[in-house]
């Protein structure tokens, strides 16, 4: 048997295999206050065969929210919807971690009604989705030292509040233009303060952020994924010394935390950091590899094979195929994609993809 689907041990959770659902945001949390419903507890449900599910990015504040009808976890209706979720995918088996996602600067006041939050107040370019219809990205105030602290508390509130949720723990969304990437990447990070200057500086937020919550609810219940040189957001890691300098900063610091695992979403041309990435991490490696236009698929289970990495994740595929273990596991038939329904809508496109047996 290909070791993709073998059993694993993350942190002490037996995983069923090394097939990881990534995240992916659906924006279909229709309950009052941004909760979760049950059409949600469904779709992740179906899922469950997955030797890891990572949620959709969820809000750990009322200001972190970036798109329409996205969750949060910071309200006690939003923590009882979400035990509906995590007590199904149990039931069926499986291990879950919430994804915790502050979008910063490319959040939006229509959702908190205040302006969006980042590490300067440097607005990005280009525009977001809003019931509204599409609005460019606002202006963000830049928080002090002291809104910077306060912001990893809202983290560690939200870690808090997941892991009363049910949830096996979470994850703290470094990666794809958000708050924590925002603060890694110097043309979003113009400060000249403890948090911002220098890579080791840029990479202090996510440390401190990864370090308080690891104290909070357990280290073995805390990953982190990051995606250097991911130009999404109108991030600009151009210059390949400062992004290698800036991520070595921030493996440096997370690694003696005893983290549950790293997860890279790999941009182009970064294989060799990669597998720099996975040598140097000492506990479970997670890979989203680059695969162009293309889903990650079958071919991509050779990056386990031959130990690039130990957890593979899929996210296109994971969209369309609930059971989609079993068939990697026999090669295919695969499902595709209704690219309509990714964001919002009914169960269309969201719990009515097909499995082998029906």
């Amino acid at each position: 048997m290909s070791k993709a689907f073998e059993s694993y041990e993350l942190a002490g959770q037996r995983l069923a295999n090394r097939i990881v659902m990534a995240p992916m945001t659906r924006s279909r949390a229709y309950g009052e206050g941004q909760t979760p419903t049950d059409l949600m507890a469904e779709y992740y449900a179906q899922r469950a065969s997955a030797g890891l599910i990572v949620t959709e990015g969820t809000q750990p504040s009322a200001i972190g929210q970036g798109y329409p009808d996205t969750p949060g976890i910071h309200t006690v209706e939003q923590i009882a919807a979400w035990r509906k979720v995590t007590d199904k995918v149990h039931a069926e088996g499986g291990v879950i971690f919430l994804q915790l996602m502050h979008t910063g600067r490319v959040g939006h006041s229509s959702w908190s009604g205040r302006q969006p939050e980042g590490p300067s107040a440097v607005q990005a370019a280009g525009q977001i989705y809003t019931h509204d219809g599409m609005k460019d990205f606002e202006l963000p105030h830049e928080l002090s030292d002291s809104e910077v602290k306060a912001t990893i508390d809202d983290y560690v509130s939200a870690s808090r509040n997941a892991i009363a949720a049910g949830f096996d723990g979470v994850e703290l969304h470094g990666a794809n233009g958000y708050l924590i990437h925002q603060f890694l990447a110097p043309n979003s990070n113009t400060r000249t303060d403890a948090w911002g200057g220098t890579p080791e500086k840029r990479a202090r937020f996510a440390i401190e952020t990864a370090k308080a919550v690891a104290q909070a609810i357990g280290a073995d219940k805390t990953g982190f994924r990051m995606s250097p040189g991911n130009p999404f957001n109108d991030i600009a890691e151009t210059d390949r010394a400062d992004v290698e300098a800036t991520y070595t900063a921030l493996i440096d610091g997370l690694a003696p935390l005893g983290l549950a695992y790293l997860h890279q979403m790999e941009a182009p041309g970064y294989r060799d950091f990669t597998l720099t990435a996975r040598k140097a991490w000492p506990t479970t490696f997670i890979l989203n590899p680059f695969t162009g236009q293309e889903p990650t698929g079958p071919a991509e289970l050779e990056l386990i094979e031959d130990g690039t990495t130990d957890l593979l994740a899929y996210g296109a595929l994971f969209l369309a195929n609930p059971d989609l273990p079993a068939r990697l596991a026999q090669g295919g038939p695969f499902n595709t994609p209704d690219r309509a329904t990714s964001f919002g809508g009914t169960e269309q496109g969201y719990t009515d993809y097909p499995t082998l047996n029906n």
